[in-house]
This record gives structure tokens, sequence and C-alpha cells, in this order.
């Protein structure tokens, strides 16, 4: 099961919270549509802002985005005079009041969407896929991700007939939820056509209560920071000493 479905999906309410938070009513369908409006419109307006996530909530009146980027100070602005553009913008689609907070990404190394944006980037440049991933791949481990796993699809280097390569580092347990497993698919627009980008990081495992709020940190910890794995392993070894 967990190597079929997407690993965000599987872990909602286990160690995952949701991207949008509000209850929907007879509109649940309009405000739906709503949100994917409003993130896909982020996307296209500020193209090179690094943006990870937006996290939406809603009250009555108001519209409140959570903005998580790698790069805050292209989606503010001079003097916050983007955001405050941007925030007119979606003003007209919603009709409501609309707050943006911006949450700045410390370790877009270990962010899977931003990991893919980069290599899309590379490819539509022209770089060497392999290069790019190989980077991608010595980068995220460097940041102390227990793992990272990269499927490219497509015509690569133009190739007449499409196929997938599959490039690995450390570990990705797509079975084990608890698992802080981030997963994301890029597609990048070459002269030869579409190329897609999957990316599955580890960054490690988590244990006890989870704050599920949308607006929790999304770089969870375990009891022993990037030592997860290894505090299980040595925790066995000192059972076994204790029963010896």
């Amino acid at each position: 099961m967990g190597q079929k479905i997407n690993p965000i999906g599987l872990r909602l309410g286990i160690i995952r919270g949701w991207d949008s938070s509000w209850y929907g009513g007879k509109d649940y369908g309009d405000k739906l549509v709503e949100d994917e409006k409003i993130r896909q419109y982020l996307r296209v307006r500020i193209p090179r802002g690094g943006i990870a996530k937006v996290v939406i909530e809603r009250t009555l009146k108001r519209i409140t985005l959570t903005i998580n980027t790698a790069r805050p100070g292209i989606v503010i602005g001079k003097g916050g005079q983007e955001v405050d553009a941007i925030r007119e913008e979606i003003k007209k689609i919603t009709g409501k009041d609309v707050q943006i907070n911006i949450n700045e990404i410390k370790r877009p190394e270990l962010d899977a969407r931003l990991v893919g944006e980069n290599i899309a980037q590379q490819i539509e440049n022209r770089f060497s896929y392999k290069r790019a991933i190989k980077n991608a791949l010595q980068s995220t481990m460097k940041m102390g991700a227990d793992g990272i796993k990269i499927r490219i699809s497509g015509r690569l280097n133009g190739a007449e007939i499409a196929r997938s390569e599959i490039y690995k580092d450390g570990r990705t347990p797509l079975h084990t939820l608890r698992s802080n497993i981030d997963y994301s698919l890029i597609e990048a627009q070459t002269v030869y056509g579409k190329i897609g980008i999957k990316v599955w990081i580890c960054r490690g495992e988590i244990y006890g209560k989870v704050d599920l709020s949308p607006t929790a940190e999304s770089d969870k910890k375990g009891p022993r920071g990037n030592d997860r794995g290894n505090a299980n392993r040595g925790g066995g070894r000192d059972r076994r000493r204790r029963n010896n």
C-alpha cells in the first residue's frame, strides 16, 4: 500500500496535518476549487519565489494564507509592495478579506517540492539531468535527511522512447507511518515534451503526540534530532545487554 499511495495522504491525521483548514458545508466544492485557484495563482504570480506549501485557513469573512517559502524577500518585495499587491489580487478572486503570513523555510534541501523544482529548472535550462539529480541527492543527505529517492520519467536527453530512472540514497520506508516522508511531483517542460520528477525525502521518524494544526512546523523532529534511526538500533543493543 505504501508503495502505491501518495505518502502525504497516507499519513494524514497520523503525523501530517491538512493544508486547508475550514468547514465547507454545502459550499464545500466551491471552496475546494477556490483553494486550488489560489495556489495556482501564487505559483504563476511568483514563479521564482521558492514556494513549497500554501496553508489556507478560512473564517466566515476572512481567508488566512500562510506561504512557506525559501525566498521570503521575493514574496514580500521591496517595502512589502509585492505582498500587498498579492493580497489585493486574491481579494478580487475570492471577494473576502485576505491576510497573508510568510513563513521562511530555512532548509530548502529537505523539502521535496523545492528539490524537485530545482531539478526541473536545471533540466529546462538544458543541464544534464544526471548531474542535477546527483547534486540534489548529495545536498539533501548533507542536511541530515535519513534518505531520498528520485524517479525521473520521460524522453530523457531527447531519446525517442520514454523511460524511467530511479536514483536513491539512504532509506525511505514508505510503509512505516511514523516515518516523516515528504513527497512531491514536478513536471519539467522541455522541447521534447514533459519530464516528470517524483521526489521522496525521509526526514526521520516521529514518536509521541504530534501537532496536526496547519501552521505547525513541517520539519518535525524525533526525540534525538537527526539520529532517530540510530536511536532505535542503539536501544535494541542496550536491551540485549540488560537481558544478558
